[in-house]
C-alpha cells in the first residue's frame, strides 16, 4: 500500500491539474467570435422548422454546440439591441443608447473593452453598434472594436488572424448588413427559391407578392450564412476553432410588418447557437429563456474575468457546460424586452413566457410607427387595405393603433392574432404577468417604470452625417427607419 500511495497521489495531482486546466486562465482563455446578422429573425432556419431557407453557419455552430429555442433580443431595433449585447444591460438602462440614431455613453462598459484591457486583441468587420453617433457618447471607436480594412469578410478576418500574436486571445465581431432591406425585387425567385413552399404567417396576406418578398429575404439570410461560413472555415484553418467561443444570431426580427421594431414573436424571437468545441458538449437543444443581455456576462465568465455588477444579464456558461438539453435552469422561464424610439417613438415593454406574451404599450395615444422601411409586403397591405374586411384586418394588425395592453396565448395562437387582454377568463393571467413585468422594470430601474419616461422622448438623436435631429413630434406618424 505504501508503494501504491505515491502513485495514487501523483495520479490525483495529475487529475486535479487537468481539472484546473479546464477552467479559463490567462493561457487558455477562449477566443471570442460573434457573428451577427441584421434583421434575421426566428423561425427562419431548418433547425426551427423552416422548409425553405438554408442556414449552414447556424447549423454548424449548433452541431458543435448548443441551439437555443427561446432566445430574445432586448430591443427590437438595431442599435439598442446591439447596445444590450455589448453592455450586458437591459436597453432601457442605457440612456441615449435606448433609441435608434442615439449614442452609447462611454460610461457604460462593454465586453470588447474589458477583454482588451485583459490582453485580448480586438477587431471587427461590418456593422457594429449602428446606426448611431459614436463620438457623441465620448467614444473614439465603435463598441464592436477597431474596424478592419479590407472589410471583405473572410479576407479581413484572415488578415486579422495573420497579424494576431501567437500568445494572445482574440475578440472578433462580424456584423453583416444582411438580410436588412432593401432587396432586389424578385431576386429570391430568380435564384431558385420556391415561393410555393413559403409558410406565410397568419398576420400577412398569403399572396404572390408576399411569398416573393419572403424569397428575397431568404436569399439574404443565406448570404449572411455563406459569409459566416467563410469566417468559420478560416478560423478552422487557423487551428483556433476548438478554443473559440462562437455566437451566431440576428439583432432583431425580420423586416416585415408586425416583425422588426414591435414586441411580437416575429419582432423579438431570434435564432441562436453558441459553441466552444473544446469545452461545451455539442449537439444539444436548450429551451431556457435567454436574452441578449446574457452574452456579455457569458463572454467575461468564459474568459475568467469578473462580471461588472451593473450588467443585468446572467452568464450562460453554467448552462452551456452542463451537457444537458431541454430546460436546464428552471429560473430561466421568462424574458423582459421592449422598445423605445425607432424612427418615431412608441415605447413598449413586454414579458414572454412559454405560454403567454404580455405587452404594455406605454403611450397608446401615439402613432404606433409600425415598420416603415418599405418592401412588397408592406406596400401590398397598404395598397389593398380597403379591398375587403380581411385586408382591413391585416392593415389593422400591422399599422393600426395599439391598446394599452396586449395578451396572447402562444400555445394556441402563435401568430398573436387574438388579443386576450380584455377577456375576463384571462384576467388573473394578465395581472400576474403585468405585476411580474412591472416588478422587473422597477428593479432594473427602467425610467418608464419610475415615472421618468420623458428622458427617452427628449434624448438626442443624429442623422447618418452626424447632424443632431430635432425632437420628433410624438403625435405624428413615423417614417420608418434602419
Amino acid at each position: 500500500m505504501k508503494k501504491l500511495l505515491p502513485a495514487i497521489l501523483c495520479g490525483l495531482a495529475s487529475l486535479c491539474g487537468c481539472l484546473q486546466a479546464a477552467e479559463p486562465s490567462p493561457k487558455t482563455q477562449p477566443n471570442i467570435l460573434f457573428l451577427m446578422a441584421d434583421d434575421w429573425g426566428w423561425p427562419h432556419s431548418p433547425l426551427y422548422g423552416d422548409k425553405v431557407v438554408k442556414t449552414p453557419a447556424l447549423d454548424r455552430i449548433a452541431r458543435d454546440g448548443v441551439l437555443f429555442t427561446q432566445a430574445y433580443c432586448s430591443a427590437s431595433s438595431c442599435a439598442p439591441s446591439r447596445a444590450a449585447v455589448f453592455t450586458g444591460q437591459d436597453f432601457w438602462r442605457l440612456e441615449e443608447g435606448a433609441n435608434l440614431l442615439g449614442t452609447l455613453p462611454a460610461k457604460f462598459s462593454t465586453y470588447p473593452d474589458l477583454l482588451r484591457k485583459a490582453g485580448y486583441v480586438v477587431g471587427s468587420i461590418g456593422k457594429g453598434y449602428s446606426p448611431a453617433n459614436i463620438e457623441a457618447g465620448g467614444r473614439t471607436e465603435n463598441p464592436s472594436g477597431p474596424s478592419l480594412t479590407p472589410s471583405t469578410k473572410k479576407d479581413g478576418f484572415e488578415k486579422f488572424l495573420k497579424n494576431l500574436p501567437a500568445d494572445k486571445p482574440f475578440c472578433f465581431w462580424f456584423g453583416s448588413r444582411d438580410p436588412h432591406r432593401l432587396y432586389k425585387k424578385g431576386s429570391g425567385v430568380a435564384a431558385g427559391i420556391d415561393p410555393s413552399k413559403v409558410e406565410v404567417p397568419g398576420f400577412l396576406p398569403d399572396v404572390p407578392e408576399v411569398r416573393s418578398d419572403f424569397c428575397d429575404y431568404y436569399l439574404m439570410v443565406q448570404k449572411f450564412n455563406d459569409d459566416a461560413m467563410k469566417i468559420i472555415d478560416a478560423l478552422k484553418e487557423s487551428g483556433r476553432y476548438d478554443n473559440t467561443l462562437i455566437f451566431i444570431t440576428g439583432d432583431n426580427g425580420a423586416p416585415f410588418p408586425r416583425g422588426k421594431t414591435q414586441c411580437y414573436e416575429w419582432s423579438m424571437h431570434e435564432p441562436l447557437a453558441i459553441s466552444w468545441k473544446g469545452r461545451i458538449p455539442g449537439g444539444r437543444t436548450v429551451e431556457d429563456f435567454v436574452t441578449f443581455t446574457d452574452f456579455a456576462p457569458t463572454i467575461l465568465d468564459a474568459a475568467g474575468l469578473p462580471v461588472p455588477p451593473d450588467m443585468t444579464g446572467k452568464s450562460l456558461l453554467p448552462l452551456l457546460v452542463s451537457g444537458k438539453s431541454g430546460q436546464v435552469e428552471p429560473g430561466r422561464d421568462a424574458v423582459f424586452v421592449g422598445r423605445e424610439r425607432h424612427a418615431g417613438s412608441y415605447p413598449m415593454r413586454s414579458i414572454r413566457t412559454k405560454e403567454f406574451s404580455y405587452i404594455k404599450n406605454l403611450a397608446p395615444d401615439r402613432d404606433p410607427n409600425q415598420y416603415g422601411r418599405g418592401g412588397p409586403s408592406m406596400e401590398y397591405i397598404i395598397a389593398h387595405k380597403d379591398d375587403s374586411p380581411e385586408m382591413q384586418r391585416f392593415y389593422a394588425l400591422s399599422f393600426g393603433p395599439r391598446p394599452a395592453e396586449e395578451l396572447y396565448d402562444l400555445q394556441n395562437d402563435p401568430d398573436e392574432l387574438a388579443n386576450l387582454a380584455a377577456d375576463p377568463k384571462f384576467a388573473d393571467v394578465k395581472k400576474k404577468l403585468s405585476d411580474r413585468l412591472t416588478a422587473y422594470l422597477v428593479k432594473s430601474k427602467d425610467p418608464r417604470a419610475l415615472g421618468n419616461g420623458e428622458v427617452f422622448d427628449n434624448c438626442r438623436t443624429w442623422d447618418g452625417k452626424g447632424n443632431e435631429l430635432p425632437v420628433v413630434s410624438q403625435e405624428k406618424p413615423g417614417a420608418g427607419g434602419e
